[in-house]
């Protein structure tokens, strides 16, 4: 039987971020280093129940504004819950405004972001293959995303945060000491990973950022041990 896919999806119908060919490259390399196969698409026809029961993964990179068509979300739905796994970076926060089952899989909306500027990410949490890598306080330069809200909500959403911002280190946050960044949570049967990291080109090139995103992957679909 083959391997299931990751699927790096990259439609905007907003703001379109600059770096999304070097996301979608670096997705594709991690992806075959992990052994799996990888197809770069921004035709929302892809979302269909067959072509989704490929797909070990969904990633939506940097996707803004309404993306799916209301048979892609049916799809996408379906397969979310009953085991598919979807990883969302970066400005995947901004993506499907006007659907509230995305807003409910991610726990907040975007919610602006102060100039690109050096700053702190807090890790918290080591014991997950998309954190273990890096060090407690990573130093990093992006658009520190702020979110409509705690994706935490009543505390009974799952949400597993794993990395916070340091908004002493920078300005224009607006979270307090609690800005979570990084975060993962279980869906029914699926898996979801956001990231809010991931602005600029070079990013993709970091190592220690393609360790991260190597990471969430593992965690979202691991390969079986063979027999």
């Amino acid at each position: 039987m083959p391997t299931p896919d990751v699927l790096i999806y990259t439609r905007t119908t907003g703001y379109r971020h600059d770096s999304i060919p070097d996301g979608a490259a670096a997705l594709t390399e991690l992806a075959h280093d992990l052994g799996r196969k990888a197809e770069v698409t921004d035709d929302p026809e892809a979302f269909t129940p067959g072509r989704l029961a490929e797909c070990a993964v969904v990633v939506l990179l940097s996707t803004t504004g309404n993306v799916l068509t209301p048979e892609g979300r049916a799809a996408f739905e379906a397969y979310l819950r009953g085991g598919g796994a979807l990883l969302a970076v970066h400005a995947a926060a901004n993506a499907e405004p006007d659907w509230p089952f995305y807003g409910e899989l991610l726990g907040t909306r975007f919610d602006g972001h102060p100039e690109i500027q050096p700053g702190t990410v807090l890790v918290d949490d080591h014991d997950h293959p998309a954190t273990a890598p890096l060090p407690d306080r990573w130093s990093w330069t992006d658009e520190w995303y702020n979110f409509t809200s705690d994706p935490r909500g009543s505390g009974e959403s799952g949400v597993r945060v794993l990395a916070r911002a340091d908004e002493s280190s920078y300005r224009g946050g607006t979270h307090g000491d609690d800005h979570p960044l990084v975060w993962c949570r279980e869906v029914d049967r699926g898996r979801v990973f956001f990231t809010a990291l991931g602005h600029a080109s070079e990013t993709y090139r970091d190592p220690a950022f393609r360790a991260h995103l190597s990471g969430a992957l593992t965690w979202l679909a691991p390969l079986p041990d063979p027999a």
